[in-house]
């Protein structure tokens, strides 16, 4: 699949996850949300805990699929994005959070089903 098939494929999955996640009562925070140590897809606020949400999409299942791609190192990844937001929004710093990840899988159609995996891994 080329890269703009693939990007553009990501960020259908990443609307779908943000409609998905504000019909279940989240607010957004931050979308794509960018620093030297990595990117946010999206940051929600579930009542009053901080959630960063890793959207995943994958056309097949092979290599464990879509969940299966959040691997340690990623993890690491995101764990100090979250660090230097919450560093950088200073008004979310005593807030709980978590890490969710919402993971999507097939061919792209609106309205996949989508699997949504909270408290996905610690920090």
């Amino acid at each position: 699949m080329p890269d703009s098939s693939r990007q553009a494929a990501g960020k259908a999955a990443e609307a779908q996850a943000l409609r998905y996640l504000q019909g279940q009562g989240l607010s957004l925070l931050a979308q794509n949300w960018r620093c030297t140590r990595g990117e946010l897809d999206l940051v929600m606020l579930d009542s009053d805990t901080v959630v960063f949400v890793e959207v995943r999409y994958r056309l097949h299942p092979g290599f464990g699929g879509a969940l299966g791609s959040i691997d340690a190192r990623k993890q690491e990844k995101l764990a100090l994005a979250a660090q230097t937001f919450l560093q950088n929004e200073p008004q979310w710093a005593n807030h709980p959070c978590r890490f969710d990840v919402i993971a999507l899988q097939g061919n792209g159609h609106a309205g996949q089903p989508l699997d949504w995996l909270k408290n996905a891994f610690d920090s």
